[in-house]
């Protein structure tokens, strides 16, 4: 096998619209990190506006983190470093025609992801039962609030973690279409652009998570 096979699909797998493999593995290369800039873009307006808040109001935002559980936060961010792992191997394994250990590693990733989710949950039920909500939905009197706009860190938090936990799920959906195909024998050493595609996604919404976690949880 020559080393084009290794590193780029195989011809039989070139769209009509593409002049070789090579064509179709560069394009898809680029359109989904063209994609990803867009994304960091988006989170990246989100982070200025923390930002400069935060710098406004230090003592508030303190006080914020200190409601959060950073234990959570960290076990999250360990389940997330984990699956980035999980996600690539099944590449390397996808790339070895490793189709069944590939298929496990697709999965346990989706697990990870469902594991991040459920103590997401678990943290925003405990933040609701506080009465600790975005805005002017923040029971002051029932938090004990020092600072009267801190639901303003809340509004942070919700929509940063929101947002970042729908990336999560819209992984997760993806993966699980891989995984499907990948049992289905569709990907193999000649052909793996969508894994390593979804792969740059998953990827992604781990390292803004990272970047997140102190931001949040141990801002006080």
């Amino acid at each position: 096998m020559s080393t084009d096979n290794i590193t780029h699909p195989h011809a039989a797998h070139v769209s009509h619209h593409f002049k070789d493999a090579n064509q179709e593995y560069d394009a898809g290369k680029q359109g989904i990190w063209l994609f990803m800039v867009t994304e960091i873009l988006m989170f990246g307006a989100v982070l200025v506006g923390y930002g400069i808040f935060h710098a406004i109001y230090p003592e508030m935002f303190a006080e914020g983190a200190s409601h959060l559980d950073w234990k959570m936060g960290f076990v999250n961010t360990l389940v997330l470093i984990f699956s980035s792992f999980t996600m690539a191997i099944s590449i390397s394994l996808v790339q070895q025609n490793k189709t069944k250990q590939a298929a496990i590693a697709l999965a346990t990733t989706v697990l990870c992801g469902a594991i991040f989710m459920c103590i997401k949950y678990f943290e925003y039920s405990h933040k609701f039962h506080l009465g600790l909500y975005p805005g002017h939905f923040l029971d002051v009197a029932k938090v004990g609030a020092q600072h009267a706009n801190l639901g303003m860190y809340f509004g942070f938090y919700f929509a940063m973690t929101g947002l970042h936990g729908l990336h999560v799920l819209i992984g997760m959906g993806l993966i699980t279409w891989l995984l499907i195909r990948t049992i289905r024998g569709d990907f193999h050493s000649q052909y793996w652009i969508p894994i390593e595609g979804v792969g740059i996604f998953w990827h992604i919404v781990d390292l803004i998570w990272i970047f997140l976690f102190p931001l949040l949880y141990l801002v006080g």
